[in-house]
């Protein structure tokens, strides 16, 4: 440090210090007031003779819009007439008599013309007011335009206006023509034309009589500027323009106004102007200095407010924020994000790599921090990702970041600002969440179970009887020969027979055993690509179990080829099973006409996703009951829990499907009986296994 800035001596007065800042503004200030001064004495000027030329041509504009739009209704006007002259069918003398009318009361007309369907003249008439239009060549030589017009007319059904052309005159001058072709129709049929020959010139010369636009000079051009008419005056002092385009059925006219107005001189109240444009200058500059007194007071408030206000919001808030630099070092944390990894906030700022990034994991996270920090965000880029944590006494927690670029007043990147949350606790409410779920799957499967039970003394009676029948005659028959009573040479077979049948029925009931056996055992929870006709494989030797005793008939609906899901097999053979069971159950004791059938049927809708649906015969669901049917412990059943159709829904819905349910109708609208159905992911086809082809054959009904 310099020595003499130790000596209290040498330091300036603090008032001395205080008004240099201001001295300096001042300065700056009366430089920028004669700027100011200096460039509103030439705005003044540029802005007469802006304000006096933009006015001018404002004017030009204006007249050239009046013109346009006079001239659409002159060629309104004259189509109208030439659609109200006599048809074919008056006679020829009328219709000249009423073109020459025409010819009298429209000066900008030349000749009418009135021609047959194959464009041949029939009759003409010229305008009295000039000389006749086709003198120095004929009209055949002159016709082309008429002719692609007439064509065009025949062929979009609507008078169709030619493009113009030049008719030389015998005094060495000529003049611009222009054709309208009106068609002569017999119903849908073109039986003749009706040809209007326009004068350019005579068209100019009744919008300038009409216009009252004095001091403007009017004049037809074609697309590269060449001009085609001209009108009376000739007073275009090629400064102040305005164009228009005519657009007419068939050709496309440009009209251009031509203003005589000339380049503007200085205003004659220039003096006056500037000095009080001065004045108001001078006067505004010294307001806005009060005013900038009072604002940078008021912002310098605003601002000690607002650092205080996001000082309390960041201390307040839930979230631990974390800010870093363009490098990856931590430039700010808040006290919650301290909290979290247990580090004070010097221990993290301008630490790289940060202390509570995992050991084992380094390479990994500073791999992400690099892509992250190569990237070229914009104000809108947003990330999210779920990570882990170290806190300083070792623990790990997972964590959820949200990260935004920074961005400066300039709008420049200077880092990224990172949102925190510490997961730790969602996480477990997660797993007792998850606990609790399956506890309630495996009551609700033990539940199924023990009504699986209840079948099994019905369906095992049969075999068992059997086995004891064939049991009992094999015995007799050996005791019979053993005491040498009638000998029977086909013993042996029949015994062997006998044997057989023991056997089949004991295999019989083996299987009706192993299948509620494996539908209790089955706990593994890992999803796999099944075919849709394994799902119903599986559960229909327990469906029929409980249809035979209600004597109901199952029913498949299976496609070809079978949709494959990707699903937890154990999970959805549960729902399978609680919605066939219920279907059932359904149909017991309510009154129906014919036999109960239980139909359970695989589609494919979409893509991603295969529908199964369990269809029955029974009396519905009644409204008060579908409100809250998938309420648990909600039971319409004396026996029952009311926690199948809850499980179900959430089985579905944890495959990412949904679980819906209708009453089916006949075309007068009476109830059919229920669907119940649920979708569950699709894969892509895939060539399947003999075992799979094998299972779809054995449960082809």
């Amino acid at each position: 440090m310099n020595p003499p800035l130790r000596e209290p001596a040498v330091l300036p007065p603090i008032d001395a210090v205080g008004a240099v800042r201001p001295r300096r503004l001042r300065v700056v200030l009366w430089v920028a007031l004669v700027v100011l001064l200096l460039a509103a004495q030439t705005l003044l000027v540029a802005l007469a003779f802006h304000y006096h030329s933009a006015r001018t041509q404002e004017e030009v504009e204006a007249n050239a819009a009046a013109a346009s739009a006079e001239l659409a209704q002159l060629f309104a006007k004259d189509l109208q007439a030439m659609l109200a002259m006599p048809g074919r069918d008056a006679p020829a003398g009328q219709w000249r008599t009423r073109a020459e009318q025409l010819l009298v009361a429209r000066p900008e007309l030349l000749r009418f013309e009135r021609r047959d369907a194959a464009l041949a003249i029939l009759d003409a008439v010229d305008t009295r007011a000039r000389p006749p239009l086709f003198t120095q060549l004929r009209r055949d030589q002159m016709q082309l335009e008429t002719e692609l017009a007439c064509s065009a007319t025949q062929r979009r059904g609507g008078p169709t206006y030619s493009r113009s052309y030049f008719v030389p005159r015998a005094d060495g001058m000529g003049m611009e023509v222009m054709d309208l072709c009106v068609a002569e129709r017999d119903g849908d049929r073109v039986v003749g034309f009706v040809v209007a020959s326009y004068s350019l010139p005579g068209l100019l010369d009744q919008l300038s009589a009409q216009a009252q636009a004095p001091g403007h000079d009017l004049s037809f051009v074609e697309a590269d500027g060449a001009r085609l008419a001209h009108g009376r005056t000739h007073v275009g002092a090629g400064v102040y323009k305005a164009s228009r385009v005519i657009d007419l059925p068939g050709t496309t006219m440009q009209l251009r106004v031509d203003s005589a107005a000339t380049r503007p001189s200085l205003v004659p109240d220039l003096d006056t102007g500037l000095v009080i444009g001065l004045s108001l200058t001078l006067f505004g500059v010294v307001v806005l200095l009060a005013r900038d007194v009072r604002k940078r007071t008021r912002v310098e408030g605003a601002l000690a407010d607002a650092l205080a206000f996001r000082k309390a919001m960041e201390d307040s808030v839930v979230t631990g924020l974390r800010a870093r630099d363009l490098q990856g070092r931590t430039t700010y944390v808040n006290p919650v994000f301290c909290a979290m990894v247990g580090y004070a906030a010097d221990e993290l700022v301008d630490r790289d790599p940060p202390p509570y990034w995992p050991p084992e994991q380094l390479p990994e996270y500073q791999r992400r921090q690099q892509r992250r920090l190569a990237s070229a965000p914009t104000a809108l880029s947003r990330d999210a990702f779920e990570t882990t944590f170290v806190r300083k006494n070792g623990e790990r927690f997972p964590a959820m970041v949200f990260e935004a670029p920074l961005l400066d007043s300039a709008a420049q990147h200077t880092g990224w600002m990172s949102a925190v949350l510490d997961l730790s606790a969602q996480r477990r409410v997660e797993e007792v969440a998850r606990q609790q779920q399956e506890r309630l799957q495996a009551t609700a499967r033990l539940a199924t179970a023990g009504e699986m039970a209840s079948l099994l003394s019905h369906e095992l009676n049969q075999p068992l009887s059997a086995i004891a029948a064939y049991a009992t005659g094999s015995l007799n028959m050996m005791d019979a020969h053993a005491r040498g009573e009638a000998p029977d040479p086909d013993l042996w077979p029949m015994l062997h027979q006998a044997a057989r049948r023991i056997a089949e029925q004991a295999e019989r009931a083996g299987r009706v055993i192993k299948s509620v056996h494996d539908f209790v055992r089955r706990r593994e929870h890992a999803r796999e690509a099944i075919g849709g006709d394994a799902l119903i494989e599986a559960i229909l030797p327990l469906v029929r179990l409980q249809a035979r005793k209600s004597d109901t008939r199952v029913e498949l609906d299976l496609p070809t080829p079978m949709a494959r899901v990707f699903c937890d097999r154990a999970m959805v053979e549960q729902v399978l099973l609680n919605l066939t069971r219920n279907g059932i159950q359904a149909m017991q004791g309510a009154p129906r006409d014919g036999e109960p059938v239980l139909t359970l049927r695989v589609r494919q809708t979409h893509p991603q996703w295969v529908r199964i649906s369990i269809s029955d015969r029974g009396p519905g669901i009644a409204d008060e009951v579908a409100r809250q049917l998938f309420t648990p412990f909600f039971t319409t059943r004396s026996d029952g829990m009311g926690l199948g159709l809850s499980v179900c829904r959430t089985i579905v819905e944890q495959h990412g499907g949904a679980l819906d349910f209708a009453n089916l109708r006949d075309a007068q609208g009476a109830v059919l009986g229920a669907e119940f159905r649920f979708t569950l992911p699709a894969i892509a086809s895939e060539p399947r296994t003999a075992r799979e082809q094998a299972a779809a054959v054995a449960v082809t009904p």
